[in-house]
């Protein structure tokens, strides 16, 4: 029977097969058959010698996996396709492998020379599969292969595989844990490593192998919070949980002040006279300020765990004030699905007993409906009861009387000892709540009878001189009450307050020793007890009913109750062996027991991290990570600071095109690309300078240019003194020159397809980097509204101009307004708070700005190419007003110009991990080339590459140079595919983001 006949035969077989296109079910009754042999056609197929029989093989084998069914039989038929050349085939098999690796693993170290080879293959799919394979196979003799290809991969130009690395460490780690020190050295590795594909990865192979060693996060922390927003979901949630342990070991804690304010003020009610030494002002690191900032915009994730991670980390690092934020994501996670439910409501319990207020605007969201499973009624309960206070206290009881009707009987018996823990925490709604509950004695129901026994006679204790009509009341239940902890409870507090009820307790024993031995044993414990101190208070009464239920206990079968019996009997009943024990009877039996604390279960809970296992368990699981207390001292924060080398201002690309010579304008031997390159490497090399030099000059010019501005930027006084005449002068001039160079451009290609008319009819100034503004006006944004600032409004844009005191600061302008009725003064920038490389140029100080006026002044911020804000204070002559500056992307760019040729040549160059593609559709008014350049160009501070057969923009960033390439390739039916070449990853995710959503709008 051949491959292809088995597999139409299978295709096409009797229904007693089974579902056709997983092979032969053996479920499915062919295997009492004589004929019947097991996956035979399957292995038919992988030993044929047609690629497309194997894959169809293959896909089966795999879909049988994913069905749960087992096909361990079938390793050494696919196993011997590993070397197989085909990579679809090739991926399915490495699948199959990691599956069964580790049960077959004999036959897997056959193989172990094609995974190696597999470690070399060019595609990078294929290479991690293999490093998957070869951490899966756990034999000892192969650990130090293992290693090897680990530090391979860890060094690997694919993110991919450099992932898949970190996952293979702690897989090493558990197989042989005296390779911890290697791990631990390729760990740092990929700690540095400054992709968010392998960022989540490595981090949970730290927490793994080495969580101790926290030296290794120093210097990656800022990179992790910077990241952060951009790792996938799941690493996300590992980071931070990281995180969170880290600050709390690096970092003071928030509240500091806010918990000494609150001892201060108990010690002063307590000793008015004793002096209070007060601790300085806290003021947050602002790294930690980092982690909370960078974590926030993630309460809005998609994914659950992300959103609890969060809720955590605030939770335990927040300033008491700003933990409120969490309130409201986590109260739109409740509307999930239960098992996301049940979690959410386990740590909203717990943070509701510390943090109470943050929940109280959503208490009709834990209001119970009966369609919610029995642990989220019961769960929804607990933080009802956590929110209660003197306000709400009403209407919560009035849920909890609903409540009580459910046919739910552990709902039921829930609420009522709710209505306990309410009445013990309000005092004043006490003596309401005890009526509510005595009511319930008379239900006809056994459990909520013998639940409301139970929360009574822990409420009596607190004052049971008050209540001795109830524990009467209760002393008749006893007839008629058959639940045995109900029964025992009554018996206790007869025995407990029968000074209280002494007519009632004698009469209650002898009913008990009537039916004692067929109480249950909790019961005849209580039974026991009761005896005894009624022997002890009321001896004529009670002296020979005591002594016949201790007969009775004496040959009882259970042995505890045997014992208590023996014990009391030698104790209340003094005789010449019971010796001097028999004096402290009473103070034994009748001493005051303190009432007990309803409390709830989830009190100190959060000494566990929540989230974690151990917090749902409230007990210490296996690999949990303690949460660390925080510092008495703050740590030294310079072990965070990150020496940024001198290469990194500069891109690579730069380096190269700053090697070549200088050329002129028009070469005969250059061609087409001569103006190019040769206008480009001199923009770029000048670009650290304080403005561009003109595009075709000759060295000298260019030095004598550059010589005389970097003069004039050592002062900026000297250059606003410049006369109007010398202005209007150079602007001619500039004028005139960039006219020339574009005819000599035209006339040089002589393309009709190099004429764009945007580009002539808009010639630049020399001392613009830009091509074209986008148009319409720049977006405004508000840094000071006018009731804050007390009648200053400030607003800002990013102005796309060069800053000309230093070209890597980005031109921010700033308008301020004067709303009041009296002039402001001395309006200047203090205390800025930066992040790691950031810089800031103040605006020259405004002595007064008068009332009803308006003055606008530019200032320059390098933000280091990242999107972190830029703090500081805003000052008056009477107040100081902290503001911060956050650039859109777009804006961190700068437009150079770029041919056709030199963009092509470029964008090639970028292609693999610097690549995003995007496909979308655009809408009918922004489906025509002018739209579709105006709204790139507003979004994104890039020059349209002249001439281009598609819309292409490029541009650089301000600080570092680094290239940023866009295309728009626009279709039929408005169909549109984005693409961004960039050499900063993290720049151009944030970019198609921003160019998209201003392509959709």
């Amino acid at each position: 029977m051949s491959a292809s006949s088995a597999f139409n035969d299978e295709k096409g077989g009797s229904s007693n097969v089974g579902e056709p296109e997983y092979g032969h079910d053996p479920a499915s009754g062919g295997i009492f058959s004589s004929d019947y042999k097991r996956h035979d056609d399957l292995k038919e197929m992988l030993d044929s010698n047609k690629d497309s029989l194997k894959l169809e093989a293959m896909k089966r084998i795999v879909a049988m996996i994913a069905r749960g069914k087992n096909a361990s039989d079938l390793f050494p038929a696919v196993v011997k396709n590993v070397a197989c050349k085909n990579i679809e085939v090739k991926k399915l098999v490495y699948v199959y492998l990691v599956r069964y690796a580790e049960e077959q693993q004999d036959l897997a170290l056959l193989s172990i020379s094609t995974f190696q080879r597999g470690l070399k293959d060019p595609n990078q799919l294929i290479r991690a599969s293999a490093l998957r394979v070869l951490s899966s196979i756990r034999v000892t003799i192969i650990v130090p292969i293992m290693m090897l290809a680990i530090k391979e991969a860890a060094s690997d130009m694919s993110p991919y595989v450099r992932k898949t690395a970190a996952h293979a460490i702690p897989k090493l780690y558990s197989l042989d844990p005296e390779q911890k020190d290697c791990l631990i050295e390729v760990i740092e590795k990929l700690l540095a490593d400054k992709t968010t594909l392998v960022a989540g990865s490595v981090v949970m192979a730290f927490e793994e192998v080495c969580p101790e060693r926290i030296d290794l996060i120093h210097k990656n922390y800022r990179k992790l919070c910077n990241l952060l927003i951009d790792v996938e979901e799941w690493g996300q949630v590992v980071i931070i949980n990281m995180l969170t342990r880290y600050a709390r070991t690096q970092f003071l804690n928030p509240n500091m002040n806010v918990s000494t304010a609150d001892k201060e003020e108990k010690e002063k009610k307590k000793t008015e006279a004793t002096a209070i030494v007060r601790r300085k002002p806290y003021v947050m690191d602002p790294d930690h300020r980092l982690l909370l900032r960078n974590t926030k915009p993630l309460l809005q994730s998609r994914n659950a765990a992300v959103v609890m991670a969060v809720a955590q980390l605030y939770f335990h690092l927040a300033p008491k004030a700003e933990v409120g934020v969490i309130a409201k994501a986590l109260v739109r996670l409740m509307r999930s699905h239960s098992e996301v439910q049940y979690v959410v409501l386990q740590n909203v319990a717990t943070m509701s007993i510390k943090r109470r207020g943050m929940f109280e605007p959503y208490l009709k969201s834990f209001y119970i409906r009966s369609t919610d499973p029995t642990q989220i009624k019961v769960l929804k309960l607990e933080v009802l009861t956590n929110l209660a206070n003197e306000t709400n206290i009403s209407t919560i009881l009035r849920e909890f009387q609903t409540y009580i009707k459910s046919n739910d009987k552990d709902f039921v018996a829930a609420t009522i000892q709710a209505i306990g823990r309410c009445a013990t925490n309000i005092g004043e709604v006490r003596d309401t709540c005890l009526n509510g509950l005595v009511q319930l004695l008379s239900n006809r129901d056994e459990l909520v009878v013998a639940e409301s026994v139970v929360v009574i006679k822990k409420l009596l204790q607190m004052q049971p001189e008050q209540h001795s009509d109830i524990i009467k009341h209760m002393a008749k239940l006893t007839d008629n009450i058959q639940v045995p902890m109900a029964r025992a409870s009554i018996l206790w507090l007869i025995g407990e307050y029968c000074e209280h009820v002494p007519k009632i307790a004698p009469d209650v024993l002898r009913k008990m020793a009537k039916t004692f031995t067929n109480e249950e044993d909790i019961v005849k414990l209580q039974i026991i007890n009761l005896a005894a101190k009624l022997y002890l208070t009321n001896s004529k009464q009670t002296k020979l009913l005591t002594q016949y239920v201790l007969n009775l206990a004496k040959y009882d079968q259970n042995y505890d109750i045997r014992d208590r019996a023996r014990f009391i009997r030698q104790l209340i009943v003094p005789t010449d062996k019971s010796g001097a024990l028999s004096k402290y009877a009473k103070k034994l039996f009748l001493a005051l027991k303190p009432a007990p604390v309803l409390e709830s279960p989830f009190k100190d809970r959060d000494h566990f991290q929540l989230g974690s296992l151990s917090h749902l368990l409230n007990a210490k699981a296996g690999g949990y990570q303690v949460l660390p207390d925080w510092p008495e001292a703050a740590p030294d924060p310079s072990v965070r600071n990150v020496e940024v080398p001198e290469w990194t201002k500069c891109s690579s690309r730069e380096k190269r095109k700053e090697k070549k010579a200088d050329k002129p304008f028009y070469s005969d031997s250059e061609g087409e690309s001569g103006p190019t390159e040769s206008a480009d490497s001199e923009d770029e090399k000048k670009s650290e300078k304080k403005s561009k030099p003109r595009i075709g000059s000759s060295e000298s010019e260019s030095e004598e240019d550059n010589d005389s501005e970097s003069e004039s930027s050592e002062s900026e006084e000297e250059s606003e003194e410049e006369s109007e005449e010398e202005i209007k002068k150079k602007k001619k001039r500039d004028k005139t020159h960039t006219f020339y160079i574009g005819v000599q451009m035209f006339a040089t290609i002589c393309k009709p397809a190099w004429l764009n008319m945007q580009f002539l009819l808009n010639p630049l100034p020399v001392s613009v980097p830009q091509t074209i503004v986008p148009s319409g006006n720049l977006k405004t944004y508000e840094l000071l509204h006018r009731i804050t600032g007390e009648g200053l409004s400030v607003e800002y844009c990013f102005s796309r101009q060069p800053f000309s005191p230093d070209p890597h600061m980005v031109a921010v302008k700033i308008q301020f307004t004067n709303s009041a009725t009296s002039e402001a003064k001395s309006l200047h920038v203090e205390d800025a708070k930066l992040q790691s490389g950031m810089r800031i140029k103040e605006f020259p100080e405004i002595e007064v700005l008068p009332a009803g006026e308006t003055v606008s002044v530019v200032m320059g911020i390098d933000f280091c190419d990242s999107t972190q804000a830029a703090n500081f204070q805003l000052c008056t002559h009477t107040r100081k007003f902290f503001v911060s500056i956050q650039p859109p992307v777009g804006e961190l760019m700068m437009p150079i110009f770029m041919t056709e040729n030199e963009f092509k040549k470029e964008q090639g160059q970028l292609m693999g991990m610097n690549e995003i593609t995007e496909k979308l559709t655009l809408e009918e008014k922004c489906q025509g080339e002018h739209a579709i350049v105006q709204r790139v160009t507003t979004a994104a501070n890039l020059s349209r590459v002249p001439c281009g057969s598609d819309k292409e923009f490029a541009g650089k960033t301000v600080t570092s140079g680094s290239l940023v390439l866009v295309s728009v390739v626009t279709k039929e039916n408005g169909a549109a595919q984005l693409t961004v070449n960039c050499e900063k990853m993290v720049i151009g995710t944030m970019l198609v983001k921003d160019i998209l959503q201003a392509l959709t709008q």
